[in-house]
């Protein structure tokens, strides 16, 4: 049966307008209302998420249309939605970016496939009436989008935010919600967004600004009203991935996962999938323990910030060491990104050398400009624990350091890079024993084979010849 489903998608004309600091207030706001509110965001994004899922205290999920693809975004939405008063979709990038000229994928497309009404954050500095023109253009633009608010931010004074809401109204008839002058908030930035909120010593503090913000200079009643006008959401059933056909059978392998404040990039979808298809978690950190967790079949170690960790990482010789055992007594290991580096012989930041795990001959220097960034496609061709080959799938990737081939190192890749930037050339996915190491996050629903291939290697003892 369908059920009722609050919701609302928040855009913005380009990235850094502030629709995450509204987005984090309004969820507060509704919170403070006494709602539970579930949140999403659209596009790949690690930073924003862990936010939103601090605010809102459940986990936030991504809705990305090129991974996933339409149907599956829409199955998450729902699955991920359930036992939720309300649903609120921050977007990413302009309201209309897309992956081409048409705008397939943009915020404006995952908005008319939720049936959710939009929110237009726009940035009105140094701007005035100039601001309804642009309002006016996102409005004819595509009249099936259903624009139905804007929230003004910055604004610098009353007279501005006077004329520019007559504007808007008397040209356009859509409602100006909201203007927020400039807040105060603890939130710093560094080369990948904002600080994860792991790393931020106040975020009680910087949230409650937030919401306090909002909710002084947003009419949170009337956003709710149009929250409220979203038609009931169709029962769907879960995306495809998250869990195994059946019940799993066999044992329940011991998977490790490193998450601490170097390494946590981890979809939530991703965790979920691996317990669903009968994986038990442990969690371990590479900058604090000694060692990794007994009873181990394999493990994951995802992205994040090593480079800001580095002498951490480097001072912690005995998870290092314990690191390149458990590779060279065959476990399957499975890592993205920061995994990847940490998993190179060293990783050089402003001039200097750190030494990591040493399991791959392969160094990694730290440069200024980011050296692959955005959506990538790749084909599996060679032997590995974890996909089979032959598979293609569809991944992501942003990262700002380049790797260092050795003289005289020989290098075996799983994966060739049909679009986005390999490892070495074409080659992605280097391979040595059961380690397999990539640039190139993945999402569990967007692969579905996945988390099953991981499982199956934690279960079997994986030897590739």
């Amino acid at each position: 049966m369908d059920r009722p489903l609050p919701r609302l998608v928040v855009a913005a004309l380009r990235g850094g307008s502030g629709k995450t600091t509204i987005t984090l207030g309004l969820i507060q706001a509704l919170k403070n209302r006494g709602l539970s509110v579930k949140p999403f965001k659209k596009g790949p994004d690690y930073i924003d998420p862990f936010w939103h899922g601090e605010a809102a205290g459940t986990p936030c999920h991504n809705l990305d249309p090129f991974m996933l693809g339409r149907e599956q975004a829409l199955a998450s939405f729902g699955h991920f939605s359930q036992g939720f008063e309300a649903a609120l979709v921050e977007g990413n990038r302009g309201l209309f970016d897309g992956m081409d000229a048409t705008g397939s994928q943009s915020t404006a497309e995952l908005a008319k496939w939720l049936k959710a009404p939009v929110v237009l954050v726009v940035d009105c500095s140094m701007a005035s009436r100039t601001v309804a023109a642009v309002v006016l253009g996102c409005q004819r633009f595509d009249p099936g989008l259903n624009l139905a608010g804007v929230v003004l931010n910055p604004v610098a004074n009353a007279r501005q935010e006077g004329v520019i809401r007559r504007a808007i109204e008397d040209t356009t008839g859509i409602p100006v919600l909201g203007a927020v002058p400039r807040l105060k908030l603890s939130m710093p930035e560094r080369h990948m967004g904002l600080l994860p909120p792991q790393e931020h010593r106040q975020v009680a503090d910087s949230l409650r600004l937030a919401a306090e913000g909002v909710a002084t200079h947003v009419d949170v009643e009337a956003l709710w009203g149009l929250m409220r006008s979203a038609p009931p959401w169709p029962e769907t059933p879960p995306p495809q991935g998250l869990f195994p056909p059946g019940p799993p059978t066999g044992g329940r392998p011991l998977i490790g996962v490193v998450r601490d404040a170097a390494f946590g990039f981890y979809y939530p979808e991703n965790l979920d999938a691996l317990q669903n298809h009968g994986a038990r978690l442990v969690f371990c950190s590479a900058l604090e323990d000694a060692g990794l967790p007994p009873g181990l079949g394999a493990l994951y170690i995802g992205g994040g910030f090593p480079e800001t960790h580095a002498k951490l990482l480097a001072d912690n010789l005995a998870f290092r060491q314990a690191i390149q055992r458990a590779a060279n007594q065959g476990l399957p290991i499975y890592a993205e990104c920061g995994g990847l580096m940490y998993l190179g012989r060293n990783l050089r930041v402003e001039g200097r050398a750190y030494p990591m795990a040493g399991v791959f001959p392969l160094d990694f220097a730290m440069q200024k400009r980011p050296q692959g960034h955005g959506y990538t496609l790749c084909r599996v061709v060679g032997a590995n624990p974890f996909l089979p080959v032959g598979t293609e799938f569809k991944a992501h990737e942003f990262h700002y350091s380049q790797a260092q081939a050795l003289e005289g190192a020989e290098y075996s890749f799983a994966y060739q890079v049909v679009r986005g930037q390999g490892l070495l050339g074409t080659g992605e996915g280097l391979r040595l024993n059961n380690v397999l190491g990539t640039y190139h996050h993945v999402h569990a629903l967007g692969l579905p084979q996945w988390a099953p291939g991981l499982v199956r290697a934690a279960s079997a003892g994986v030897e590739v010849s």
